[in-house]
Protein backbone atom coordinates (compact mmCIF):
# COMPACT_ATOMS: atom_id res chain seq x y z
CA UNK A 1 0.00 0.00 0.00
CA UNK A 2 1.57 3.32 -1.04
CA UNK A 3 1.91 6.08 1.52
CA UNK A 4 0.03 9.31 0.91
CA UNK A 5 0.52 12.68 2.61
CA UNK A 6 -2.28 15.22 2.30
CA UNK A 7 -0.57 18.55 2.99
CA UNK A 8 -2.75 21.60 3.62
CA UNK A 9 -0.93 24.92 3.44
CA UNK A 10 -2.32 27.43 5.92
CA UNK A 11 -1.92 31.13 6.49
CA UNK A 12 -4.31 32.70 8.98
CA UNK A 13 -6.96 30.25 7.86
CA UNK A 14 -8.67 29.21 11.09
CA UNK A 15 -12.12 29.65 9.54
CA UNK A 16 -11.40 27.36 6.59
CA UNK A 17 -9.64 24.76 8.72
CA UNK A 18 -12.56 24.64 11.10
CA UNK A 19 -14.97 24.28 8.20
CA UNK A 20 -13.16 21.89 5.86
CA UNK A 21 -10.51 19.96 7.80
CA UNK A 22 -13.14 17.54 9.21
CA UNK A 23 -13.99 16.30 5.69
CA UNK A 24 -10.30 15.64 5.01
CA UNK A 25 -9.72 13.81 8.28
CA UNK A 26 -12.87 11.71 7.89
CA UNK A 27 -11.89 10.66 4.37
CA UNK A 28 -8.37 9.54 5.26
CA UNK A 29 -7.91 5.79 5.12
CA UNK A 30 -4.98 3.54 5.90
CA UNK A 31 -1.63 4.90 4.79
CA UNK A 32 -2.90 8.49 4.52
CA UNK A 33 -1.28 11.13 6.71
CA UNK A 34 -2.88 14.55 7.20
CA UNK A 35 -0.47 17.45 7.61
CA UNK A 36 -1.07 21.17 8.08
CA UNK A 37 1.88 23.28 6.98
CA UNK A 38 1.64 26.75 8.46
CA UNK A 39 3.16 29.81 6.76
CA UNK A 40 3.88 31.75 9.97
CA UNK A 41 0.25 32.56 10.74
CA UNK A 42 -0.59 35.27 13.24
CA UNK A 43 -4.02 33.89 14.13
CA UNK A 44 -4.87 30.90 16.34
CA UNK A 45 -5.30 28.41 13.48
CA UNK A 46 -2.45 26.14 14.58
CA UNK A 47 -3.57 26.16 18.20
CA UNK A 48 -7.00 25.12 16.92
CA UNK A 49 -5.57 22.22 14.88
CA UNK A 50 -3.36 20.96 17.70
CA UNK A 51 -6.24 21.07 20.18
CA UNK A 52 -9.01 19.70 17.96
CA UNK A 53 -7.06 17.28 15.76
CA UNK A 54 -4.12 15.80 17.69
CA UNK A 55 -3.56 13.18 14.97
CA UNK A 56 -2.89 15.87 12.38
CA UNK A 57 0.78 16.70 12.05
CA UNK A 58 1.71 20.39 12.08
CA UNK A 59 4.75 21.78 10.24
CA UNK A 60 5.70 25.36 11.08
CA UNK A 61 7.35 27.18 8.21
CA UNK A 62 9.72 30.01 9.08
CA UNK A 63 7.88 32.67 7.11
CA UNK A 64 5.03 33.27 4.68
CA UNK A 65 6.79 32.39 1.44
CA UNK A 66 3.56 31.82 -0.45
CA UNK A 67 2.14 28.67 -1.98
CA UNK A 68 5.33 27.73 -3.80
CA UNK A 69 7.90 28.44 -1.10
CA UNK A 70 5.62 27.19 1.65
CA UNK A 71 5.10 23.82 0.03
CA UNK A 72 8.78 23.46 -0.85
CA UNK A 73 9.76 24.04 2.77
CA UNK A 74 7.09 21.71 4.14
CA UNK A 75 7.50 18.85 1.66
CA UNK A 76 11.23 18.71 2.38
CA UNK A 77 10.13 17.37 5.78
CA UNK A 78 7.54 14.88 4.52
CA UNK A 79 8.26 11.29 3.56
CA UNK A 80 5.59 9.67 1.40
CA UNK A 81 5.13 8.02 -1.99
CA UNK A 82 2.56 10.61 -3.04
CA UNK A 83 1.89 14.19 -2.00
CA UNK A 84 -1.54 15.79 -2.15
CA UNK A 85 -1.25 19.57 -2.16
CA UNK A 86 -4.68 20.63 -0.89
CA UNK A 87 -5.98 24.17 -0.42
CA UNK A 88 -7.49 24.89 2.96
CA UNK A 89 -10.75 26.07 1.33
CA UNK A 90 -11.57 22.72 -0.28
CA UNK A 91 -14.39 20.41 0.78
CA UNK A 92 -13.50 16.83 -0.14
CA UNK A 93 -15.95 14.00 -0.70
CA UNK A 94 -15.79 10.41 0.62
CA UNK A 95 -13.46 8.26 -1.46
CA UNK A 96 -11.78 11.18 -3.21
CA UNK A 97 -8.24 9.85 -2.66
CA UNK A 98 -8.48 6.23 -3.77
CA UNK A 99 -9.34 6.64 -7.50
CA UNK A 100 -6.41 8.97 -8.13
CA UNK A 101 -3.89 6.89 -6.20
CA UNK A 102 -5.08 3.81 -8.12
CA UNK A 103 -4.53 5.68 -11.38
CA UNK A 104 -1.03 6.80 -10.36
CA UNK A 105 -0.16 3.29 -9.22
CA UNK A 106 -1.32 1.83 -12.53
CA UNK A 107 1.16 3.86 -14.59
CA UNK A 108 4.55 5.09 -13.29
CA UNK A 109 4.64 7.51 -16.22
CA UNK A 110 1.90 9.64 -14.66
CA UNK A 111 3.58 12.31 -12.59
CA UNK A 112 0.59 14.27 -11.35
CA UNK A 113 -3.20 14.21 -11.35
CA UNK A 114 -6.14 16.29 -10.22
CA UNK A 115 -9.74 15.52 -9.25
CA UNK A 116 -12.75 17.24 -10.74
CA UNK A 117 -13.19 20.66 -9.14
CA UNK A 118 -16.68 22.01 -8.61
CA UNK A 119 -17.63 25.34 -7.11
CA UNK A 120 -18.38 25.22 -3.40
CA UNK A 121 -20.92 28.04 -3.65
CA UNK A 122 -22.55 26.78 -6.85
CA UNK A 123 -22.32 23.01 -6.54
CA UNK A 124 -23.58 22.20 -10.04
CA UNK A 125 -20.89 24.28 -11.76
CA UNK A 126 -17.21 23.72 -12.37
CA UNK A 127 -14.78 25.78 -10.34
CA UNK A 128 -12.45 28.36 -11.84
CA UNK A 129 -9.17 27.03 -10.47
CA UNK A 130 -9.02 23.88 -12.60
CA UNK A 131 -12.48 22.54 -13.40
CA UNK A 132 -11.89 19.15 -15.06
CA UNK A 133 -8.28 19.55 -16.16
CA UNK A 134 -6.16 22.39 -17.50
CA UNK A 135 -4.75 23.36 -20.89
CA UNK A 136 -2.97 26.37 -22.43
CA UNK A 137 -3.91 27.95 -25.73
CA UNK A 138 -1.58 29.12 -28.50
CA UNK A 139 -1.03 32.53 -26.87
CA UNK A 140 -0.29 31.06 -23.46
CA UNK A 141 -3.65 31.71 -21.82
CA UNK A 142 -4.58 28.92 -19.37
CA UNK A 143 -8.04 27.38 -19.62
CA UNK A 144 -9.67 24.16 -18.48
CA UNK A 145 -12.26 21.61 -19.41
CA UNK A 146 -15.33 23.40 -18.10
CA UNK A 147 -13.81 26.87 -17.75
CA UNK A 148 -12.74 29.53 -20.27
CA UNK A 149 -11.49 32.71 -18.60
CA UNK A 150 -14.27 33.62 -16.14
CA UNK A 151 -16.97 31.46 -17.69
CA UNK A 152 -17.56 28.20 -15.81
CA UNK A 153 -19.88 25.57 -17.23
CA UNK A 154 -22.48 23.50 -15.45
CA UNK A 155 -21.20 20.00 -14.79
CA UNK A 156 -23.51 17.66 -16.68
CA UNK A 157 -21.02 14.79 -16.88
CA UNK A 158 -19.54 16.07 -20.14
CA UNK A 159 -15.97 15.82 -18.83
CA UNK A 160 -16.15 12.62 -16.82
CA UNK A 161 -13.44 10.87 -18.81
CA UNK A 162 -10.05 10.19 -17.26
CA UNK A 163 -7.52 11.54 -19.72
CA UNK A 164 -4.22 13.41 -20.13
CA UNK A 165 -4.18 17.17 -19.57
CA UNK A 166 -1.52 19.86 -19.66
CA UNK A 167 -1.72 21.13 -16.09
CA UNK A 168 -3.37 19.99 -12.88
CA UNK A 169 -4.89 22.44 -10.43
CA UNK A 170 -2.88 23.42 -7.38
CA UNK A 171 -6.10 23.50 -5.36
CA UNK A 172 -5.99 19.69 -5.13
CA UNK A 173 -2.78 18.46 -6.75
CA UNK A 174 -1.79 14.80 -6.46
CA UNK A 175 1.86 14.35 -7.37
CA UNK A 176 4.38 11.54 -7.24
CA UNK A 177 6.89 12.56 -4.56
CA UNK A 178 9.87 11.36 -6.58
CA UNK A 179 8.70 13.41 -9.58
CA UNK A 180 8.19 16.51 -7.45
CA UNK A 181 11.76 16.43 -6.20
CA UNK A 182 13.22 15.35 -9.53
CA UNK A 183 12.05 18.54 -11.25
CA UNK A 184 12.97 20.76 -8.31
CA UNK A 185 9.54 21.33 -6.81
CA UNK A 186 7.62 24.57 -7.19
CA UNK A 187 9.38 27.75 -8.30
CA UNK A 188 9.40 29.99 -5.20
CA UNK A 189 9.63 33.17 -7.29
CA UNK A 190 6.04 32.63 -8.43
CA UNK A 191 4.92 32.90 -4.78
CA UNK A 192 1.31 32.11 -5.71
CA UNK A 193 -0.82 31.69 -8.86
CA UNK A 194 0.12 29.59 -11.90
CA UNK A 195 3.08 28.00 -10.14
CA UNK A 196 1.38 24.63 -10.59
CA UNK A 197 1.26 25.20 -14.37
CA UNK A 198 4.99 25.86 -14.36
CA UNK A 199 5.53 22.69 -12.31
CA UNK A 200 3.39 20.61 -14.66
CA UNK A 201 5.18 22.02 -17.71
CA UNK A 202 8.50 20.91 -16.20
CA UNK A 203 7.04 17.50 -15.37
CA UNK A 204 6.05 17.10 -19.00
CA UNK A 205 9.54 18.16 -20.04
CA UNK A 206 10.93 15.45 -17.78
CA UNK A 207 8.84 12.81 -19.55
CA UNK A 208 5.90 12.51 -17.15
CA UNK A 209 2.23 12.81 -18.06
CA UNK A 210 -0.48 14.76 -16.24
CA UNK A 211 -4.01 13.40 -15.81
CA UNK A 212 -7.44 14.38 -14.56
CA UNK A 213 -9.52 11.78 -12.72
CA UNK A 214 -13.15 12.99 -12.58
CA UNK A 215 -14.16 9.97 -10.48
CA UNK A 216 -12.72 12.03 -7.63
CA UNK A 217 -14.71 15.17 -6.83
CA UNK A 218 -13.94 18.11 -4.53
CA UNK A 219 -15.57 21.49 -3.96
CA UNK A 220 -13.41 24.60 -3.94
CA UNK A 221 -14.30 28.00 -2.48
CA UNK A 222 -11.51 29.89 -4.27
CA UNK A 223 -9.86 33.17 -3.30
CA UNK A 224 -9.39 32.07 0.28
CA UNK A 225 -6.10 33.93 0.74
CA UNK A 226 -6.21 36.58 -2.01
CA UNK A 227 -9.80 37.44 -3.02
CA UNK A 228 -10.84 38.31 -6.56
CA UNK A 229 -9.95 41.89 -7.46
CA UNK A 230 -7.10 42.09 -4.96
CA UNK A 231 -4.32 44.16 -6.53
CA UNK A 232 -1.59 41.73 -5.50
CA UNK A 233 -3.59 38.82 -6.92
CA UNK A 234 -3.97 40.63 -10.25
CA UNK A 235 -0.26 41.48 -10.34
CA UNK A 236 0.76 37.89 -9.59
CA UNK A 237 -1.52 36.51 -12.30
CA UNK A 238 -0.25 38.89 -14.97
CA UNK A 239 3.39 38.54 -13.96
CA UNK A 240 3.40 34.80 -13.44
CA UNK A 241 1.69 34.00 -16.71
CA UNK A 242 4.38 35.95 -18.57
CA UNK A 243 7.13 34.33 -16.51
CA UNK A 244 5.60 30.95 -17.25
CA UNK A 245 6.04 31.59 -20.96
CA UNK A 246 9.55 33.00 -20.53
CA UNK A 247 10.65 29.90 -18.67
CA UNK A 248 9.04 27.20 -20.76
CA UNK A 249 7.79 28.27 -24.18
CA UNK A 250 10.04 27.40 -27.17
CA UNK A 251 12.11 30.38 -28.27
CA UNK A 252 10.73 30.48 -31.81
CA UNK A 253 7.16 30.86 -30.58
CA UNK A 254 8.12 33.04 -27.63
CA UNK A 255 9.61 35.68 -29.94
CA UNK A 256 6.19 36.63 -31.28
CA UNK A 257 3.92 35.49 -28.44
CA UNK A 258 5.58 37.44 -25.63
CA UNK A 259 5.38 40.94 -27.17
CA UNK A 260 1.84 40.23 -28.36
CA UNK A 261 0.81 39.06 -24.90
CA UNK A 262 2.25 42.20 -23.33
CA UNK A 263 0.01 44.26 -25.58
CA UNK A 264 -3.05 42.06 -25.08
CA UNK A 265 -2.65 42.20 -21.31
CA UNK A 266 -2.82 45.98 -21.49
CA UNK A 267 -5.96 45.67 -23.61
CA UNK A 268 -7.42 43.31 -21.00
CA UNK A 269 -6.66 45.83 -18.25
CA UNK A 270 -8.52 48.59 -20.09
CA UNK A 271 -11.40 46.24 -20.86
CA UNK A 272 -11.83 45.51 -17.16
CA UNK A 273 -11.71 49.22 -16.41
CA UNK A 274 -14.32 50.06 -19.04
CA UNK A 275 -16.73 47.36 -17.84
CA UNK A 276 -17.01 49.27 -14.57
CA UNK A 277 -16.60 46.17 -12.44
CA UNK A 278 -16.11 46.84 -8.72
CA UNK A 279 -12.70 45.16 -8.83
CA UNK A 280 -11.57 47.71 -11.40
CA UNK A 281 -12.53 50.90 -9.56
CA UNK A 282 -10.29 52.74 -9.11
CA UNK A 283 -7.74 52.03 -11.84
CA UNK A 284 -5.09 51.11 -9.28
CA UNK A 285 -6.95 47.86 -8.61
CA UNK A 286 -6.61 46.30 -12.04
CA UNK A 287 -4.44 48.53 -14.20
CA UNK A 288 -1.83 49.04 -11.49
CA UNK A 289 -1.84 45.31 -10.90
CA UNK A 290 -1.26 44.61 -14.58
CA UNK A 291 1.54 47.13 -15.09
CA UNK A 292 3.81 46.05 -12.20
CA UNK A 293 3.23 42.43 -13.18
CA UNK A 294 4.39 43.13 -16.72
CA UNK A 295 7.34 45.19 -15.53
CA UNK A 296 8.51 42.44 -13.19
CA UNK A 297 8.13 39.86 -15.93
CA UNK A 298 10.23 41.93 -18.34
CA UNK A 299 12.81 42.57 -15.65
CA UNK A 300 13.81 38.94 -15.30
CA UNK A 301 14.21 37.48 -18.82
CA UNK A 302 17.85 36.47 -18.32
CA UNK A 303 17.08 34.59 -15.12
CA UNK A 304 14.12 32.85 -16.70
CA UNK A 305 16.07 31.80 -19.78
CA UNK A 306 18.79 30.31 -17.57
CA UNK A 307 16.12 28.15 -15.96
CA UNK A 308 14.56 26.98 -19.22
CA UNK A 309 14.45 23.24 -19.73
CA UNK A 310 16.82 22.01 -22.43
CA UNK A 311 14.13 19.57 -23.53
CA UNK A 312 11.54 22.29 -23.99
CA UNK A 313 11.68 22.40 -27.78
CA UNK A 314 11.39 18.62 -28.11
CA UNK A 315 8.59 18.55 -25.54
CA UNK A 316 6.60 21.15 -27.44
CA UNK A 317 6.79 19.25 -30.71
CA UNK A 318 6.13 15.88 -29.09
CA UNK A 319 2.98 17.05 -27.34
CA UNK A 320 1.63 18.55 -30.52
CA UNK A 321 2.31 15.48 -32.64
CA UNK A 322 1.39 12.87 -30.03
CA UNK A 323 -2.05 14.35 -29.45
CA UNK A 324 -2.76 15.25 -33.07
CA UNK A 325 -3.06 18.92 -32.16
CA UNK A 326 -3.39 21.73 -34.66
CA UNK A 327 -0.08 23.54 -35.19
CA UNK A 328 -0.71 27.14 -36.11
CA UNK A 329 1.53 28.04 -39.03
CA UNK A 330 -0.08 31.14 -40.50
CA UNK A 331 -0.33 34.43 -38.67
CA UNK A 332 -3.98 34.86 -39.65
CA UNK A 333 -4.84 31.67 -37.75
CA UNK A 334 -3.05 32.54 -34.51
CA UNK A 335 -5.65 34.76 -32.88
CA UNK A 336 -8.46 32.54 -34.11
CA UNK A 337 -7.00 29.62 -32.20
CA UNK A 338 -6.71 31.47 -28.92
CA UNK A 339 -9.30 31.83 -26.19
CA UNK A 340 -8.52 35.56 -26.18
CA UNK A 341 -10.76 36.93 -28.94
CA UNK A 342 -13.93 35.03 -27.98
CA UNK A 343 -13.39 36.29 -24.43
CA UNK A 344 -13.93 39.83 -25.72
CA UNK A 345 -17.25 38.82 -27.29
CA UNK A 346 -19.51 38.24 -24.26
CA UNK A 347 -22.37 37.03 -26.42
CA UNK A 348 -20.20 34.17 -27.60
CA UNK A 349 -19.02 32.96 -24.20
CA UNK A 350 -21.40 30.03 -24.35
CA UNK A 351 -20.15 29.15 -27.81
CA UNK A 352 -16.46 28.79 -27.04
CA UNK A 353 -14.90 25.45 -27.75
CA UNK A 354 -11.48 24.28 -26.66
CA UNK A 355 -9.61 25.77 -29.58
CA UNK A 356 -10.83 29.20 -28.61
CA UNK A 357 -12.98 29.38 -31.74
CA UNK A 358 -16.74 29.67 -31.72
CA UNK A 359 -18.97 26.76 -32.56
CA UNK A 360 -22.45 25.35 -32.17
CA UNK A 361 -21.78 23.66 -28.86
CA UNK A 362 -20.78 25.53 -25.70
CA UNK A 363 -18.95 22.49 -24.37
CA UNK A 364 -15.26 23.06 -23.85
CA UNK A 365 -14.20 19.67 -25.16
CA UNK A 366 -10.46 20.31 -24.71
CA UNK A 367 -9.89 18.63 -28.06
CA UNK A 368 -8.41 21.63 -29.80
CA UNK A 369 -5.06 23.35 -29.63
CA UNK A 370 -2.83 22.28 -26.78
CA UNK A 371 0.69 23.44 -26.15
Amino acid sequence: MPSVAVVILNWNGRTYLEQFLPSVVNSAGAGVAIIVADNASSDDSIAFVEHSYPTVRVIRNKSNSGYAGGYNEALAQVVADYYVLLNSDVLVTPGWIEPIIALLESDPGIGACQPKLRSYHDRENFEYAGASGGWIDTLGYPFARGRIFEYCEKDAGQYDTTEPIFWASGAALFIRASAYHKVGGLDPYFFAHQEEIDLCWRLLAAGYRIFVCPASVVYHVGGGTLPKGNQRKVMLNFRNNLLLLLKNMPVGRLCWVFPLRYLLDLVAAFRELLTGRPSCRPMDRYGAGCSPGQNQAYGLPAECFRERESTGEALYGNILSANGILLIKLLKNRARNSTFLPYFCPAKHTNINATGTTGRSHRNEAKGFRI
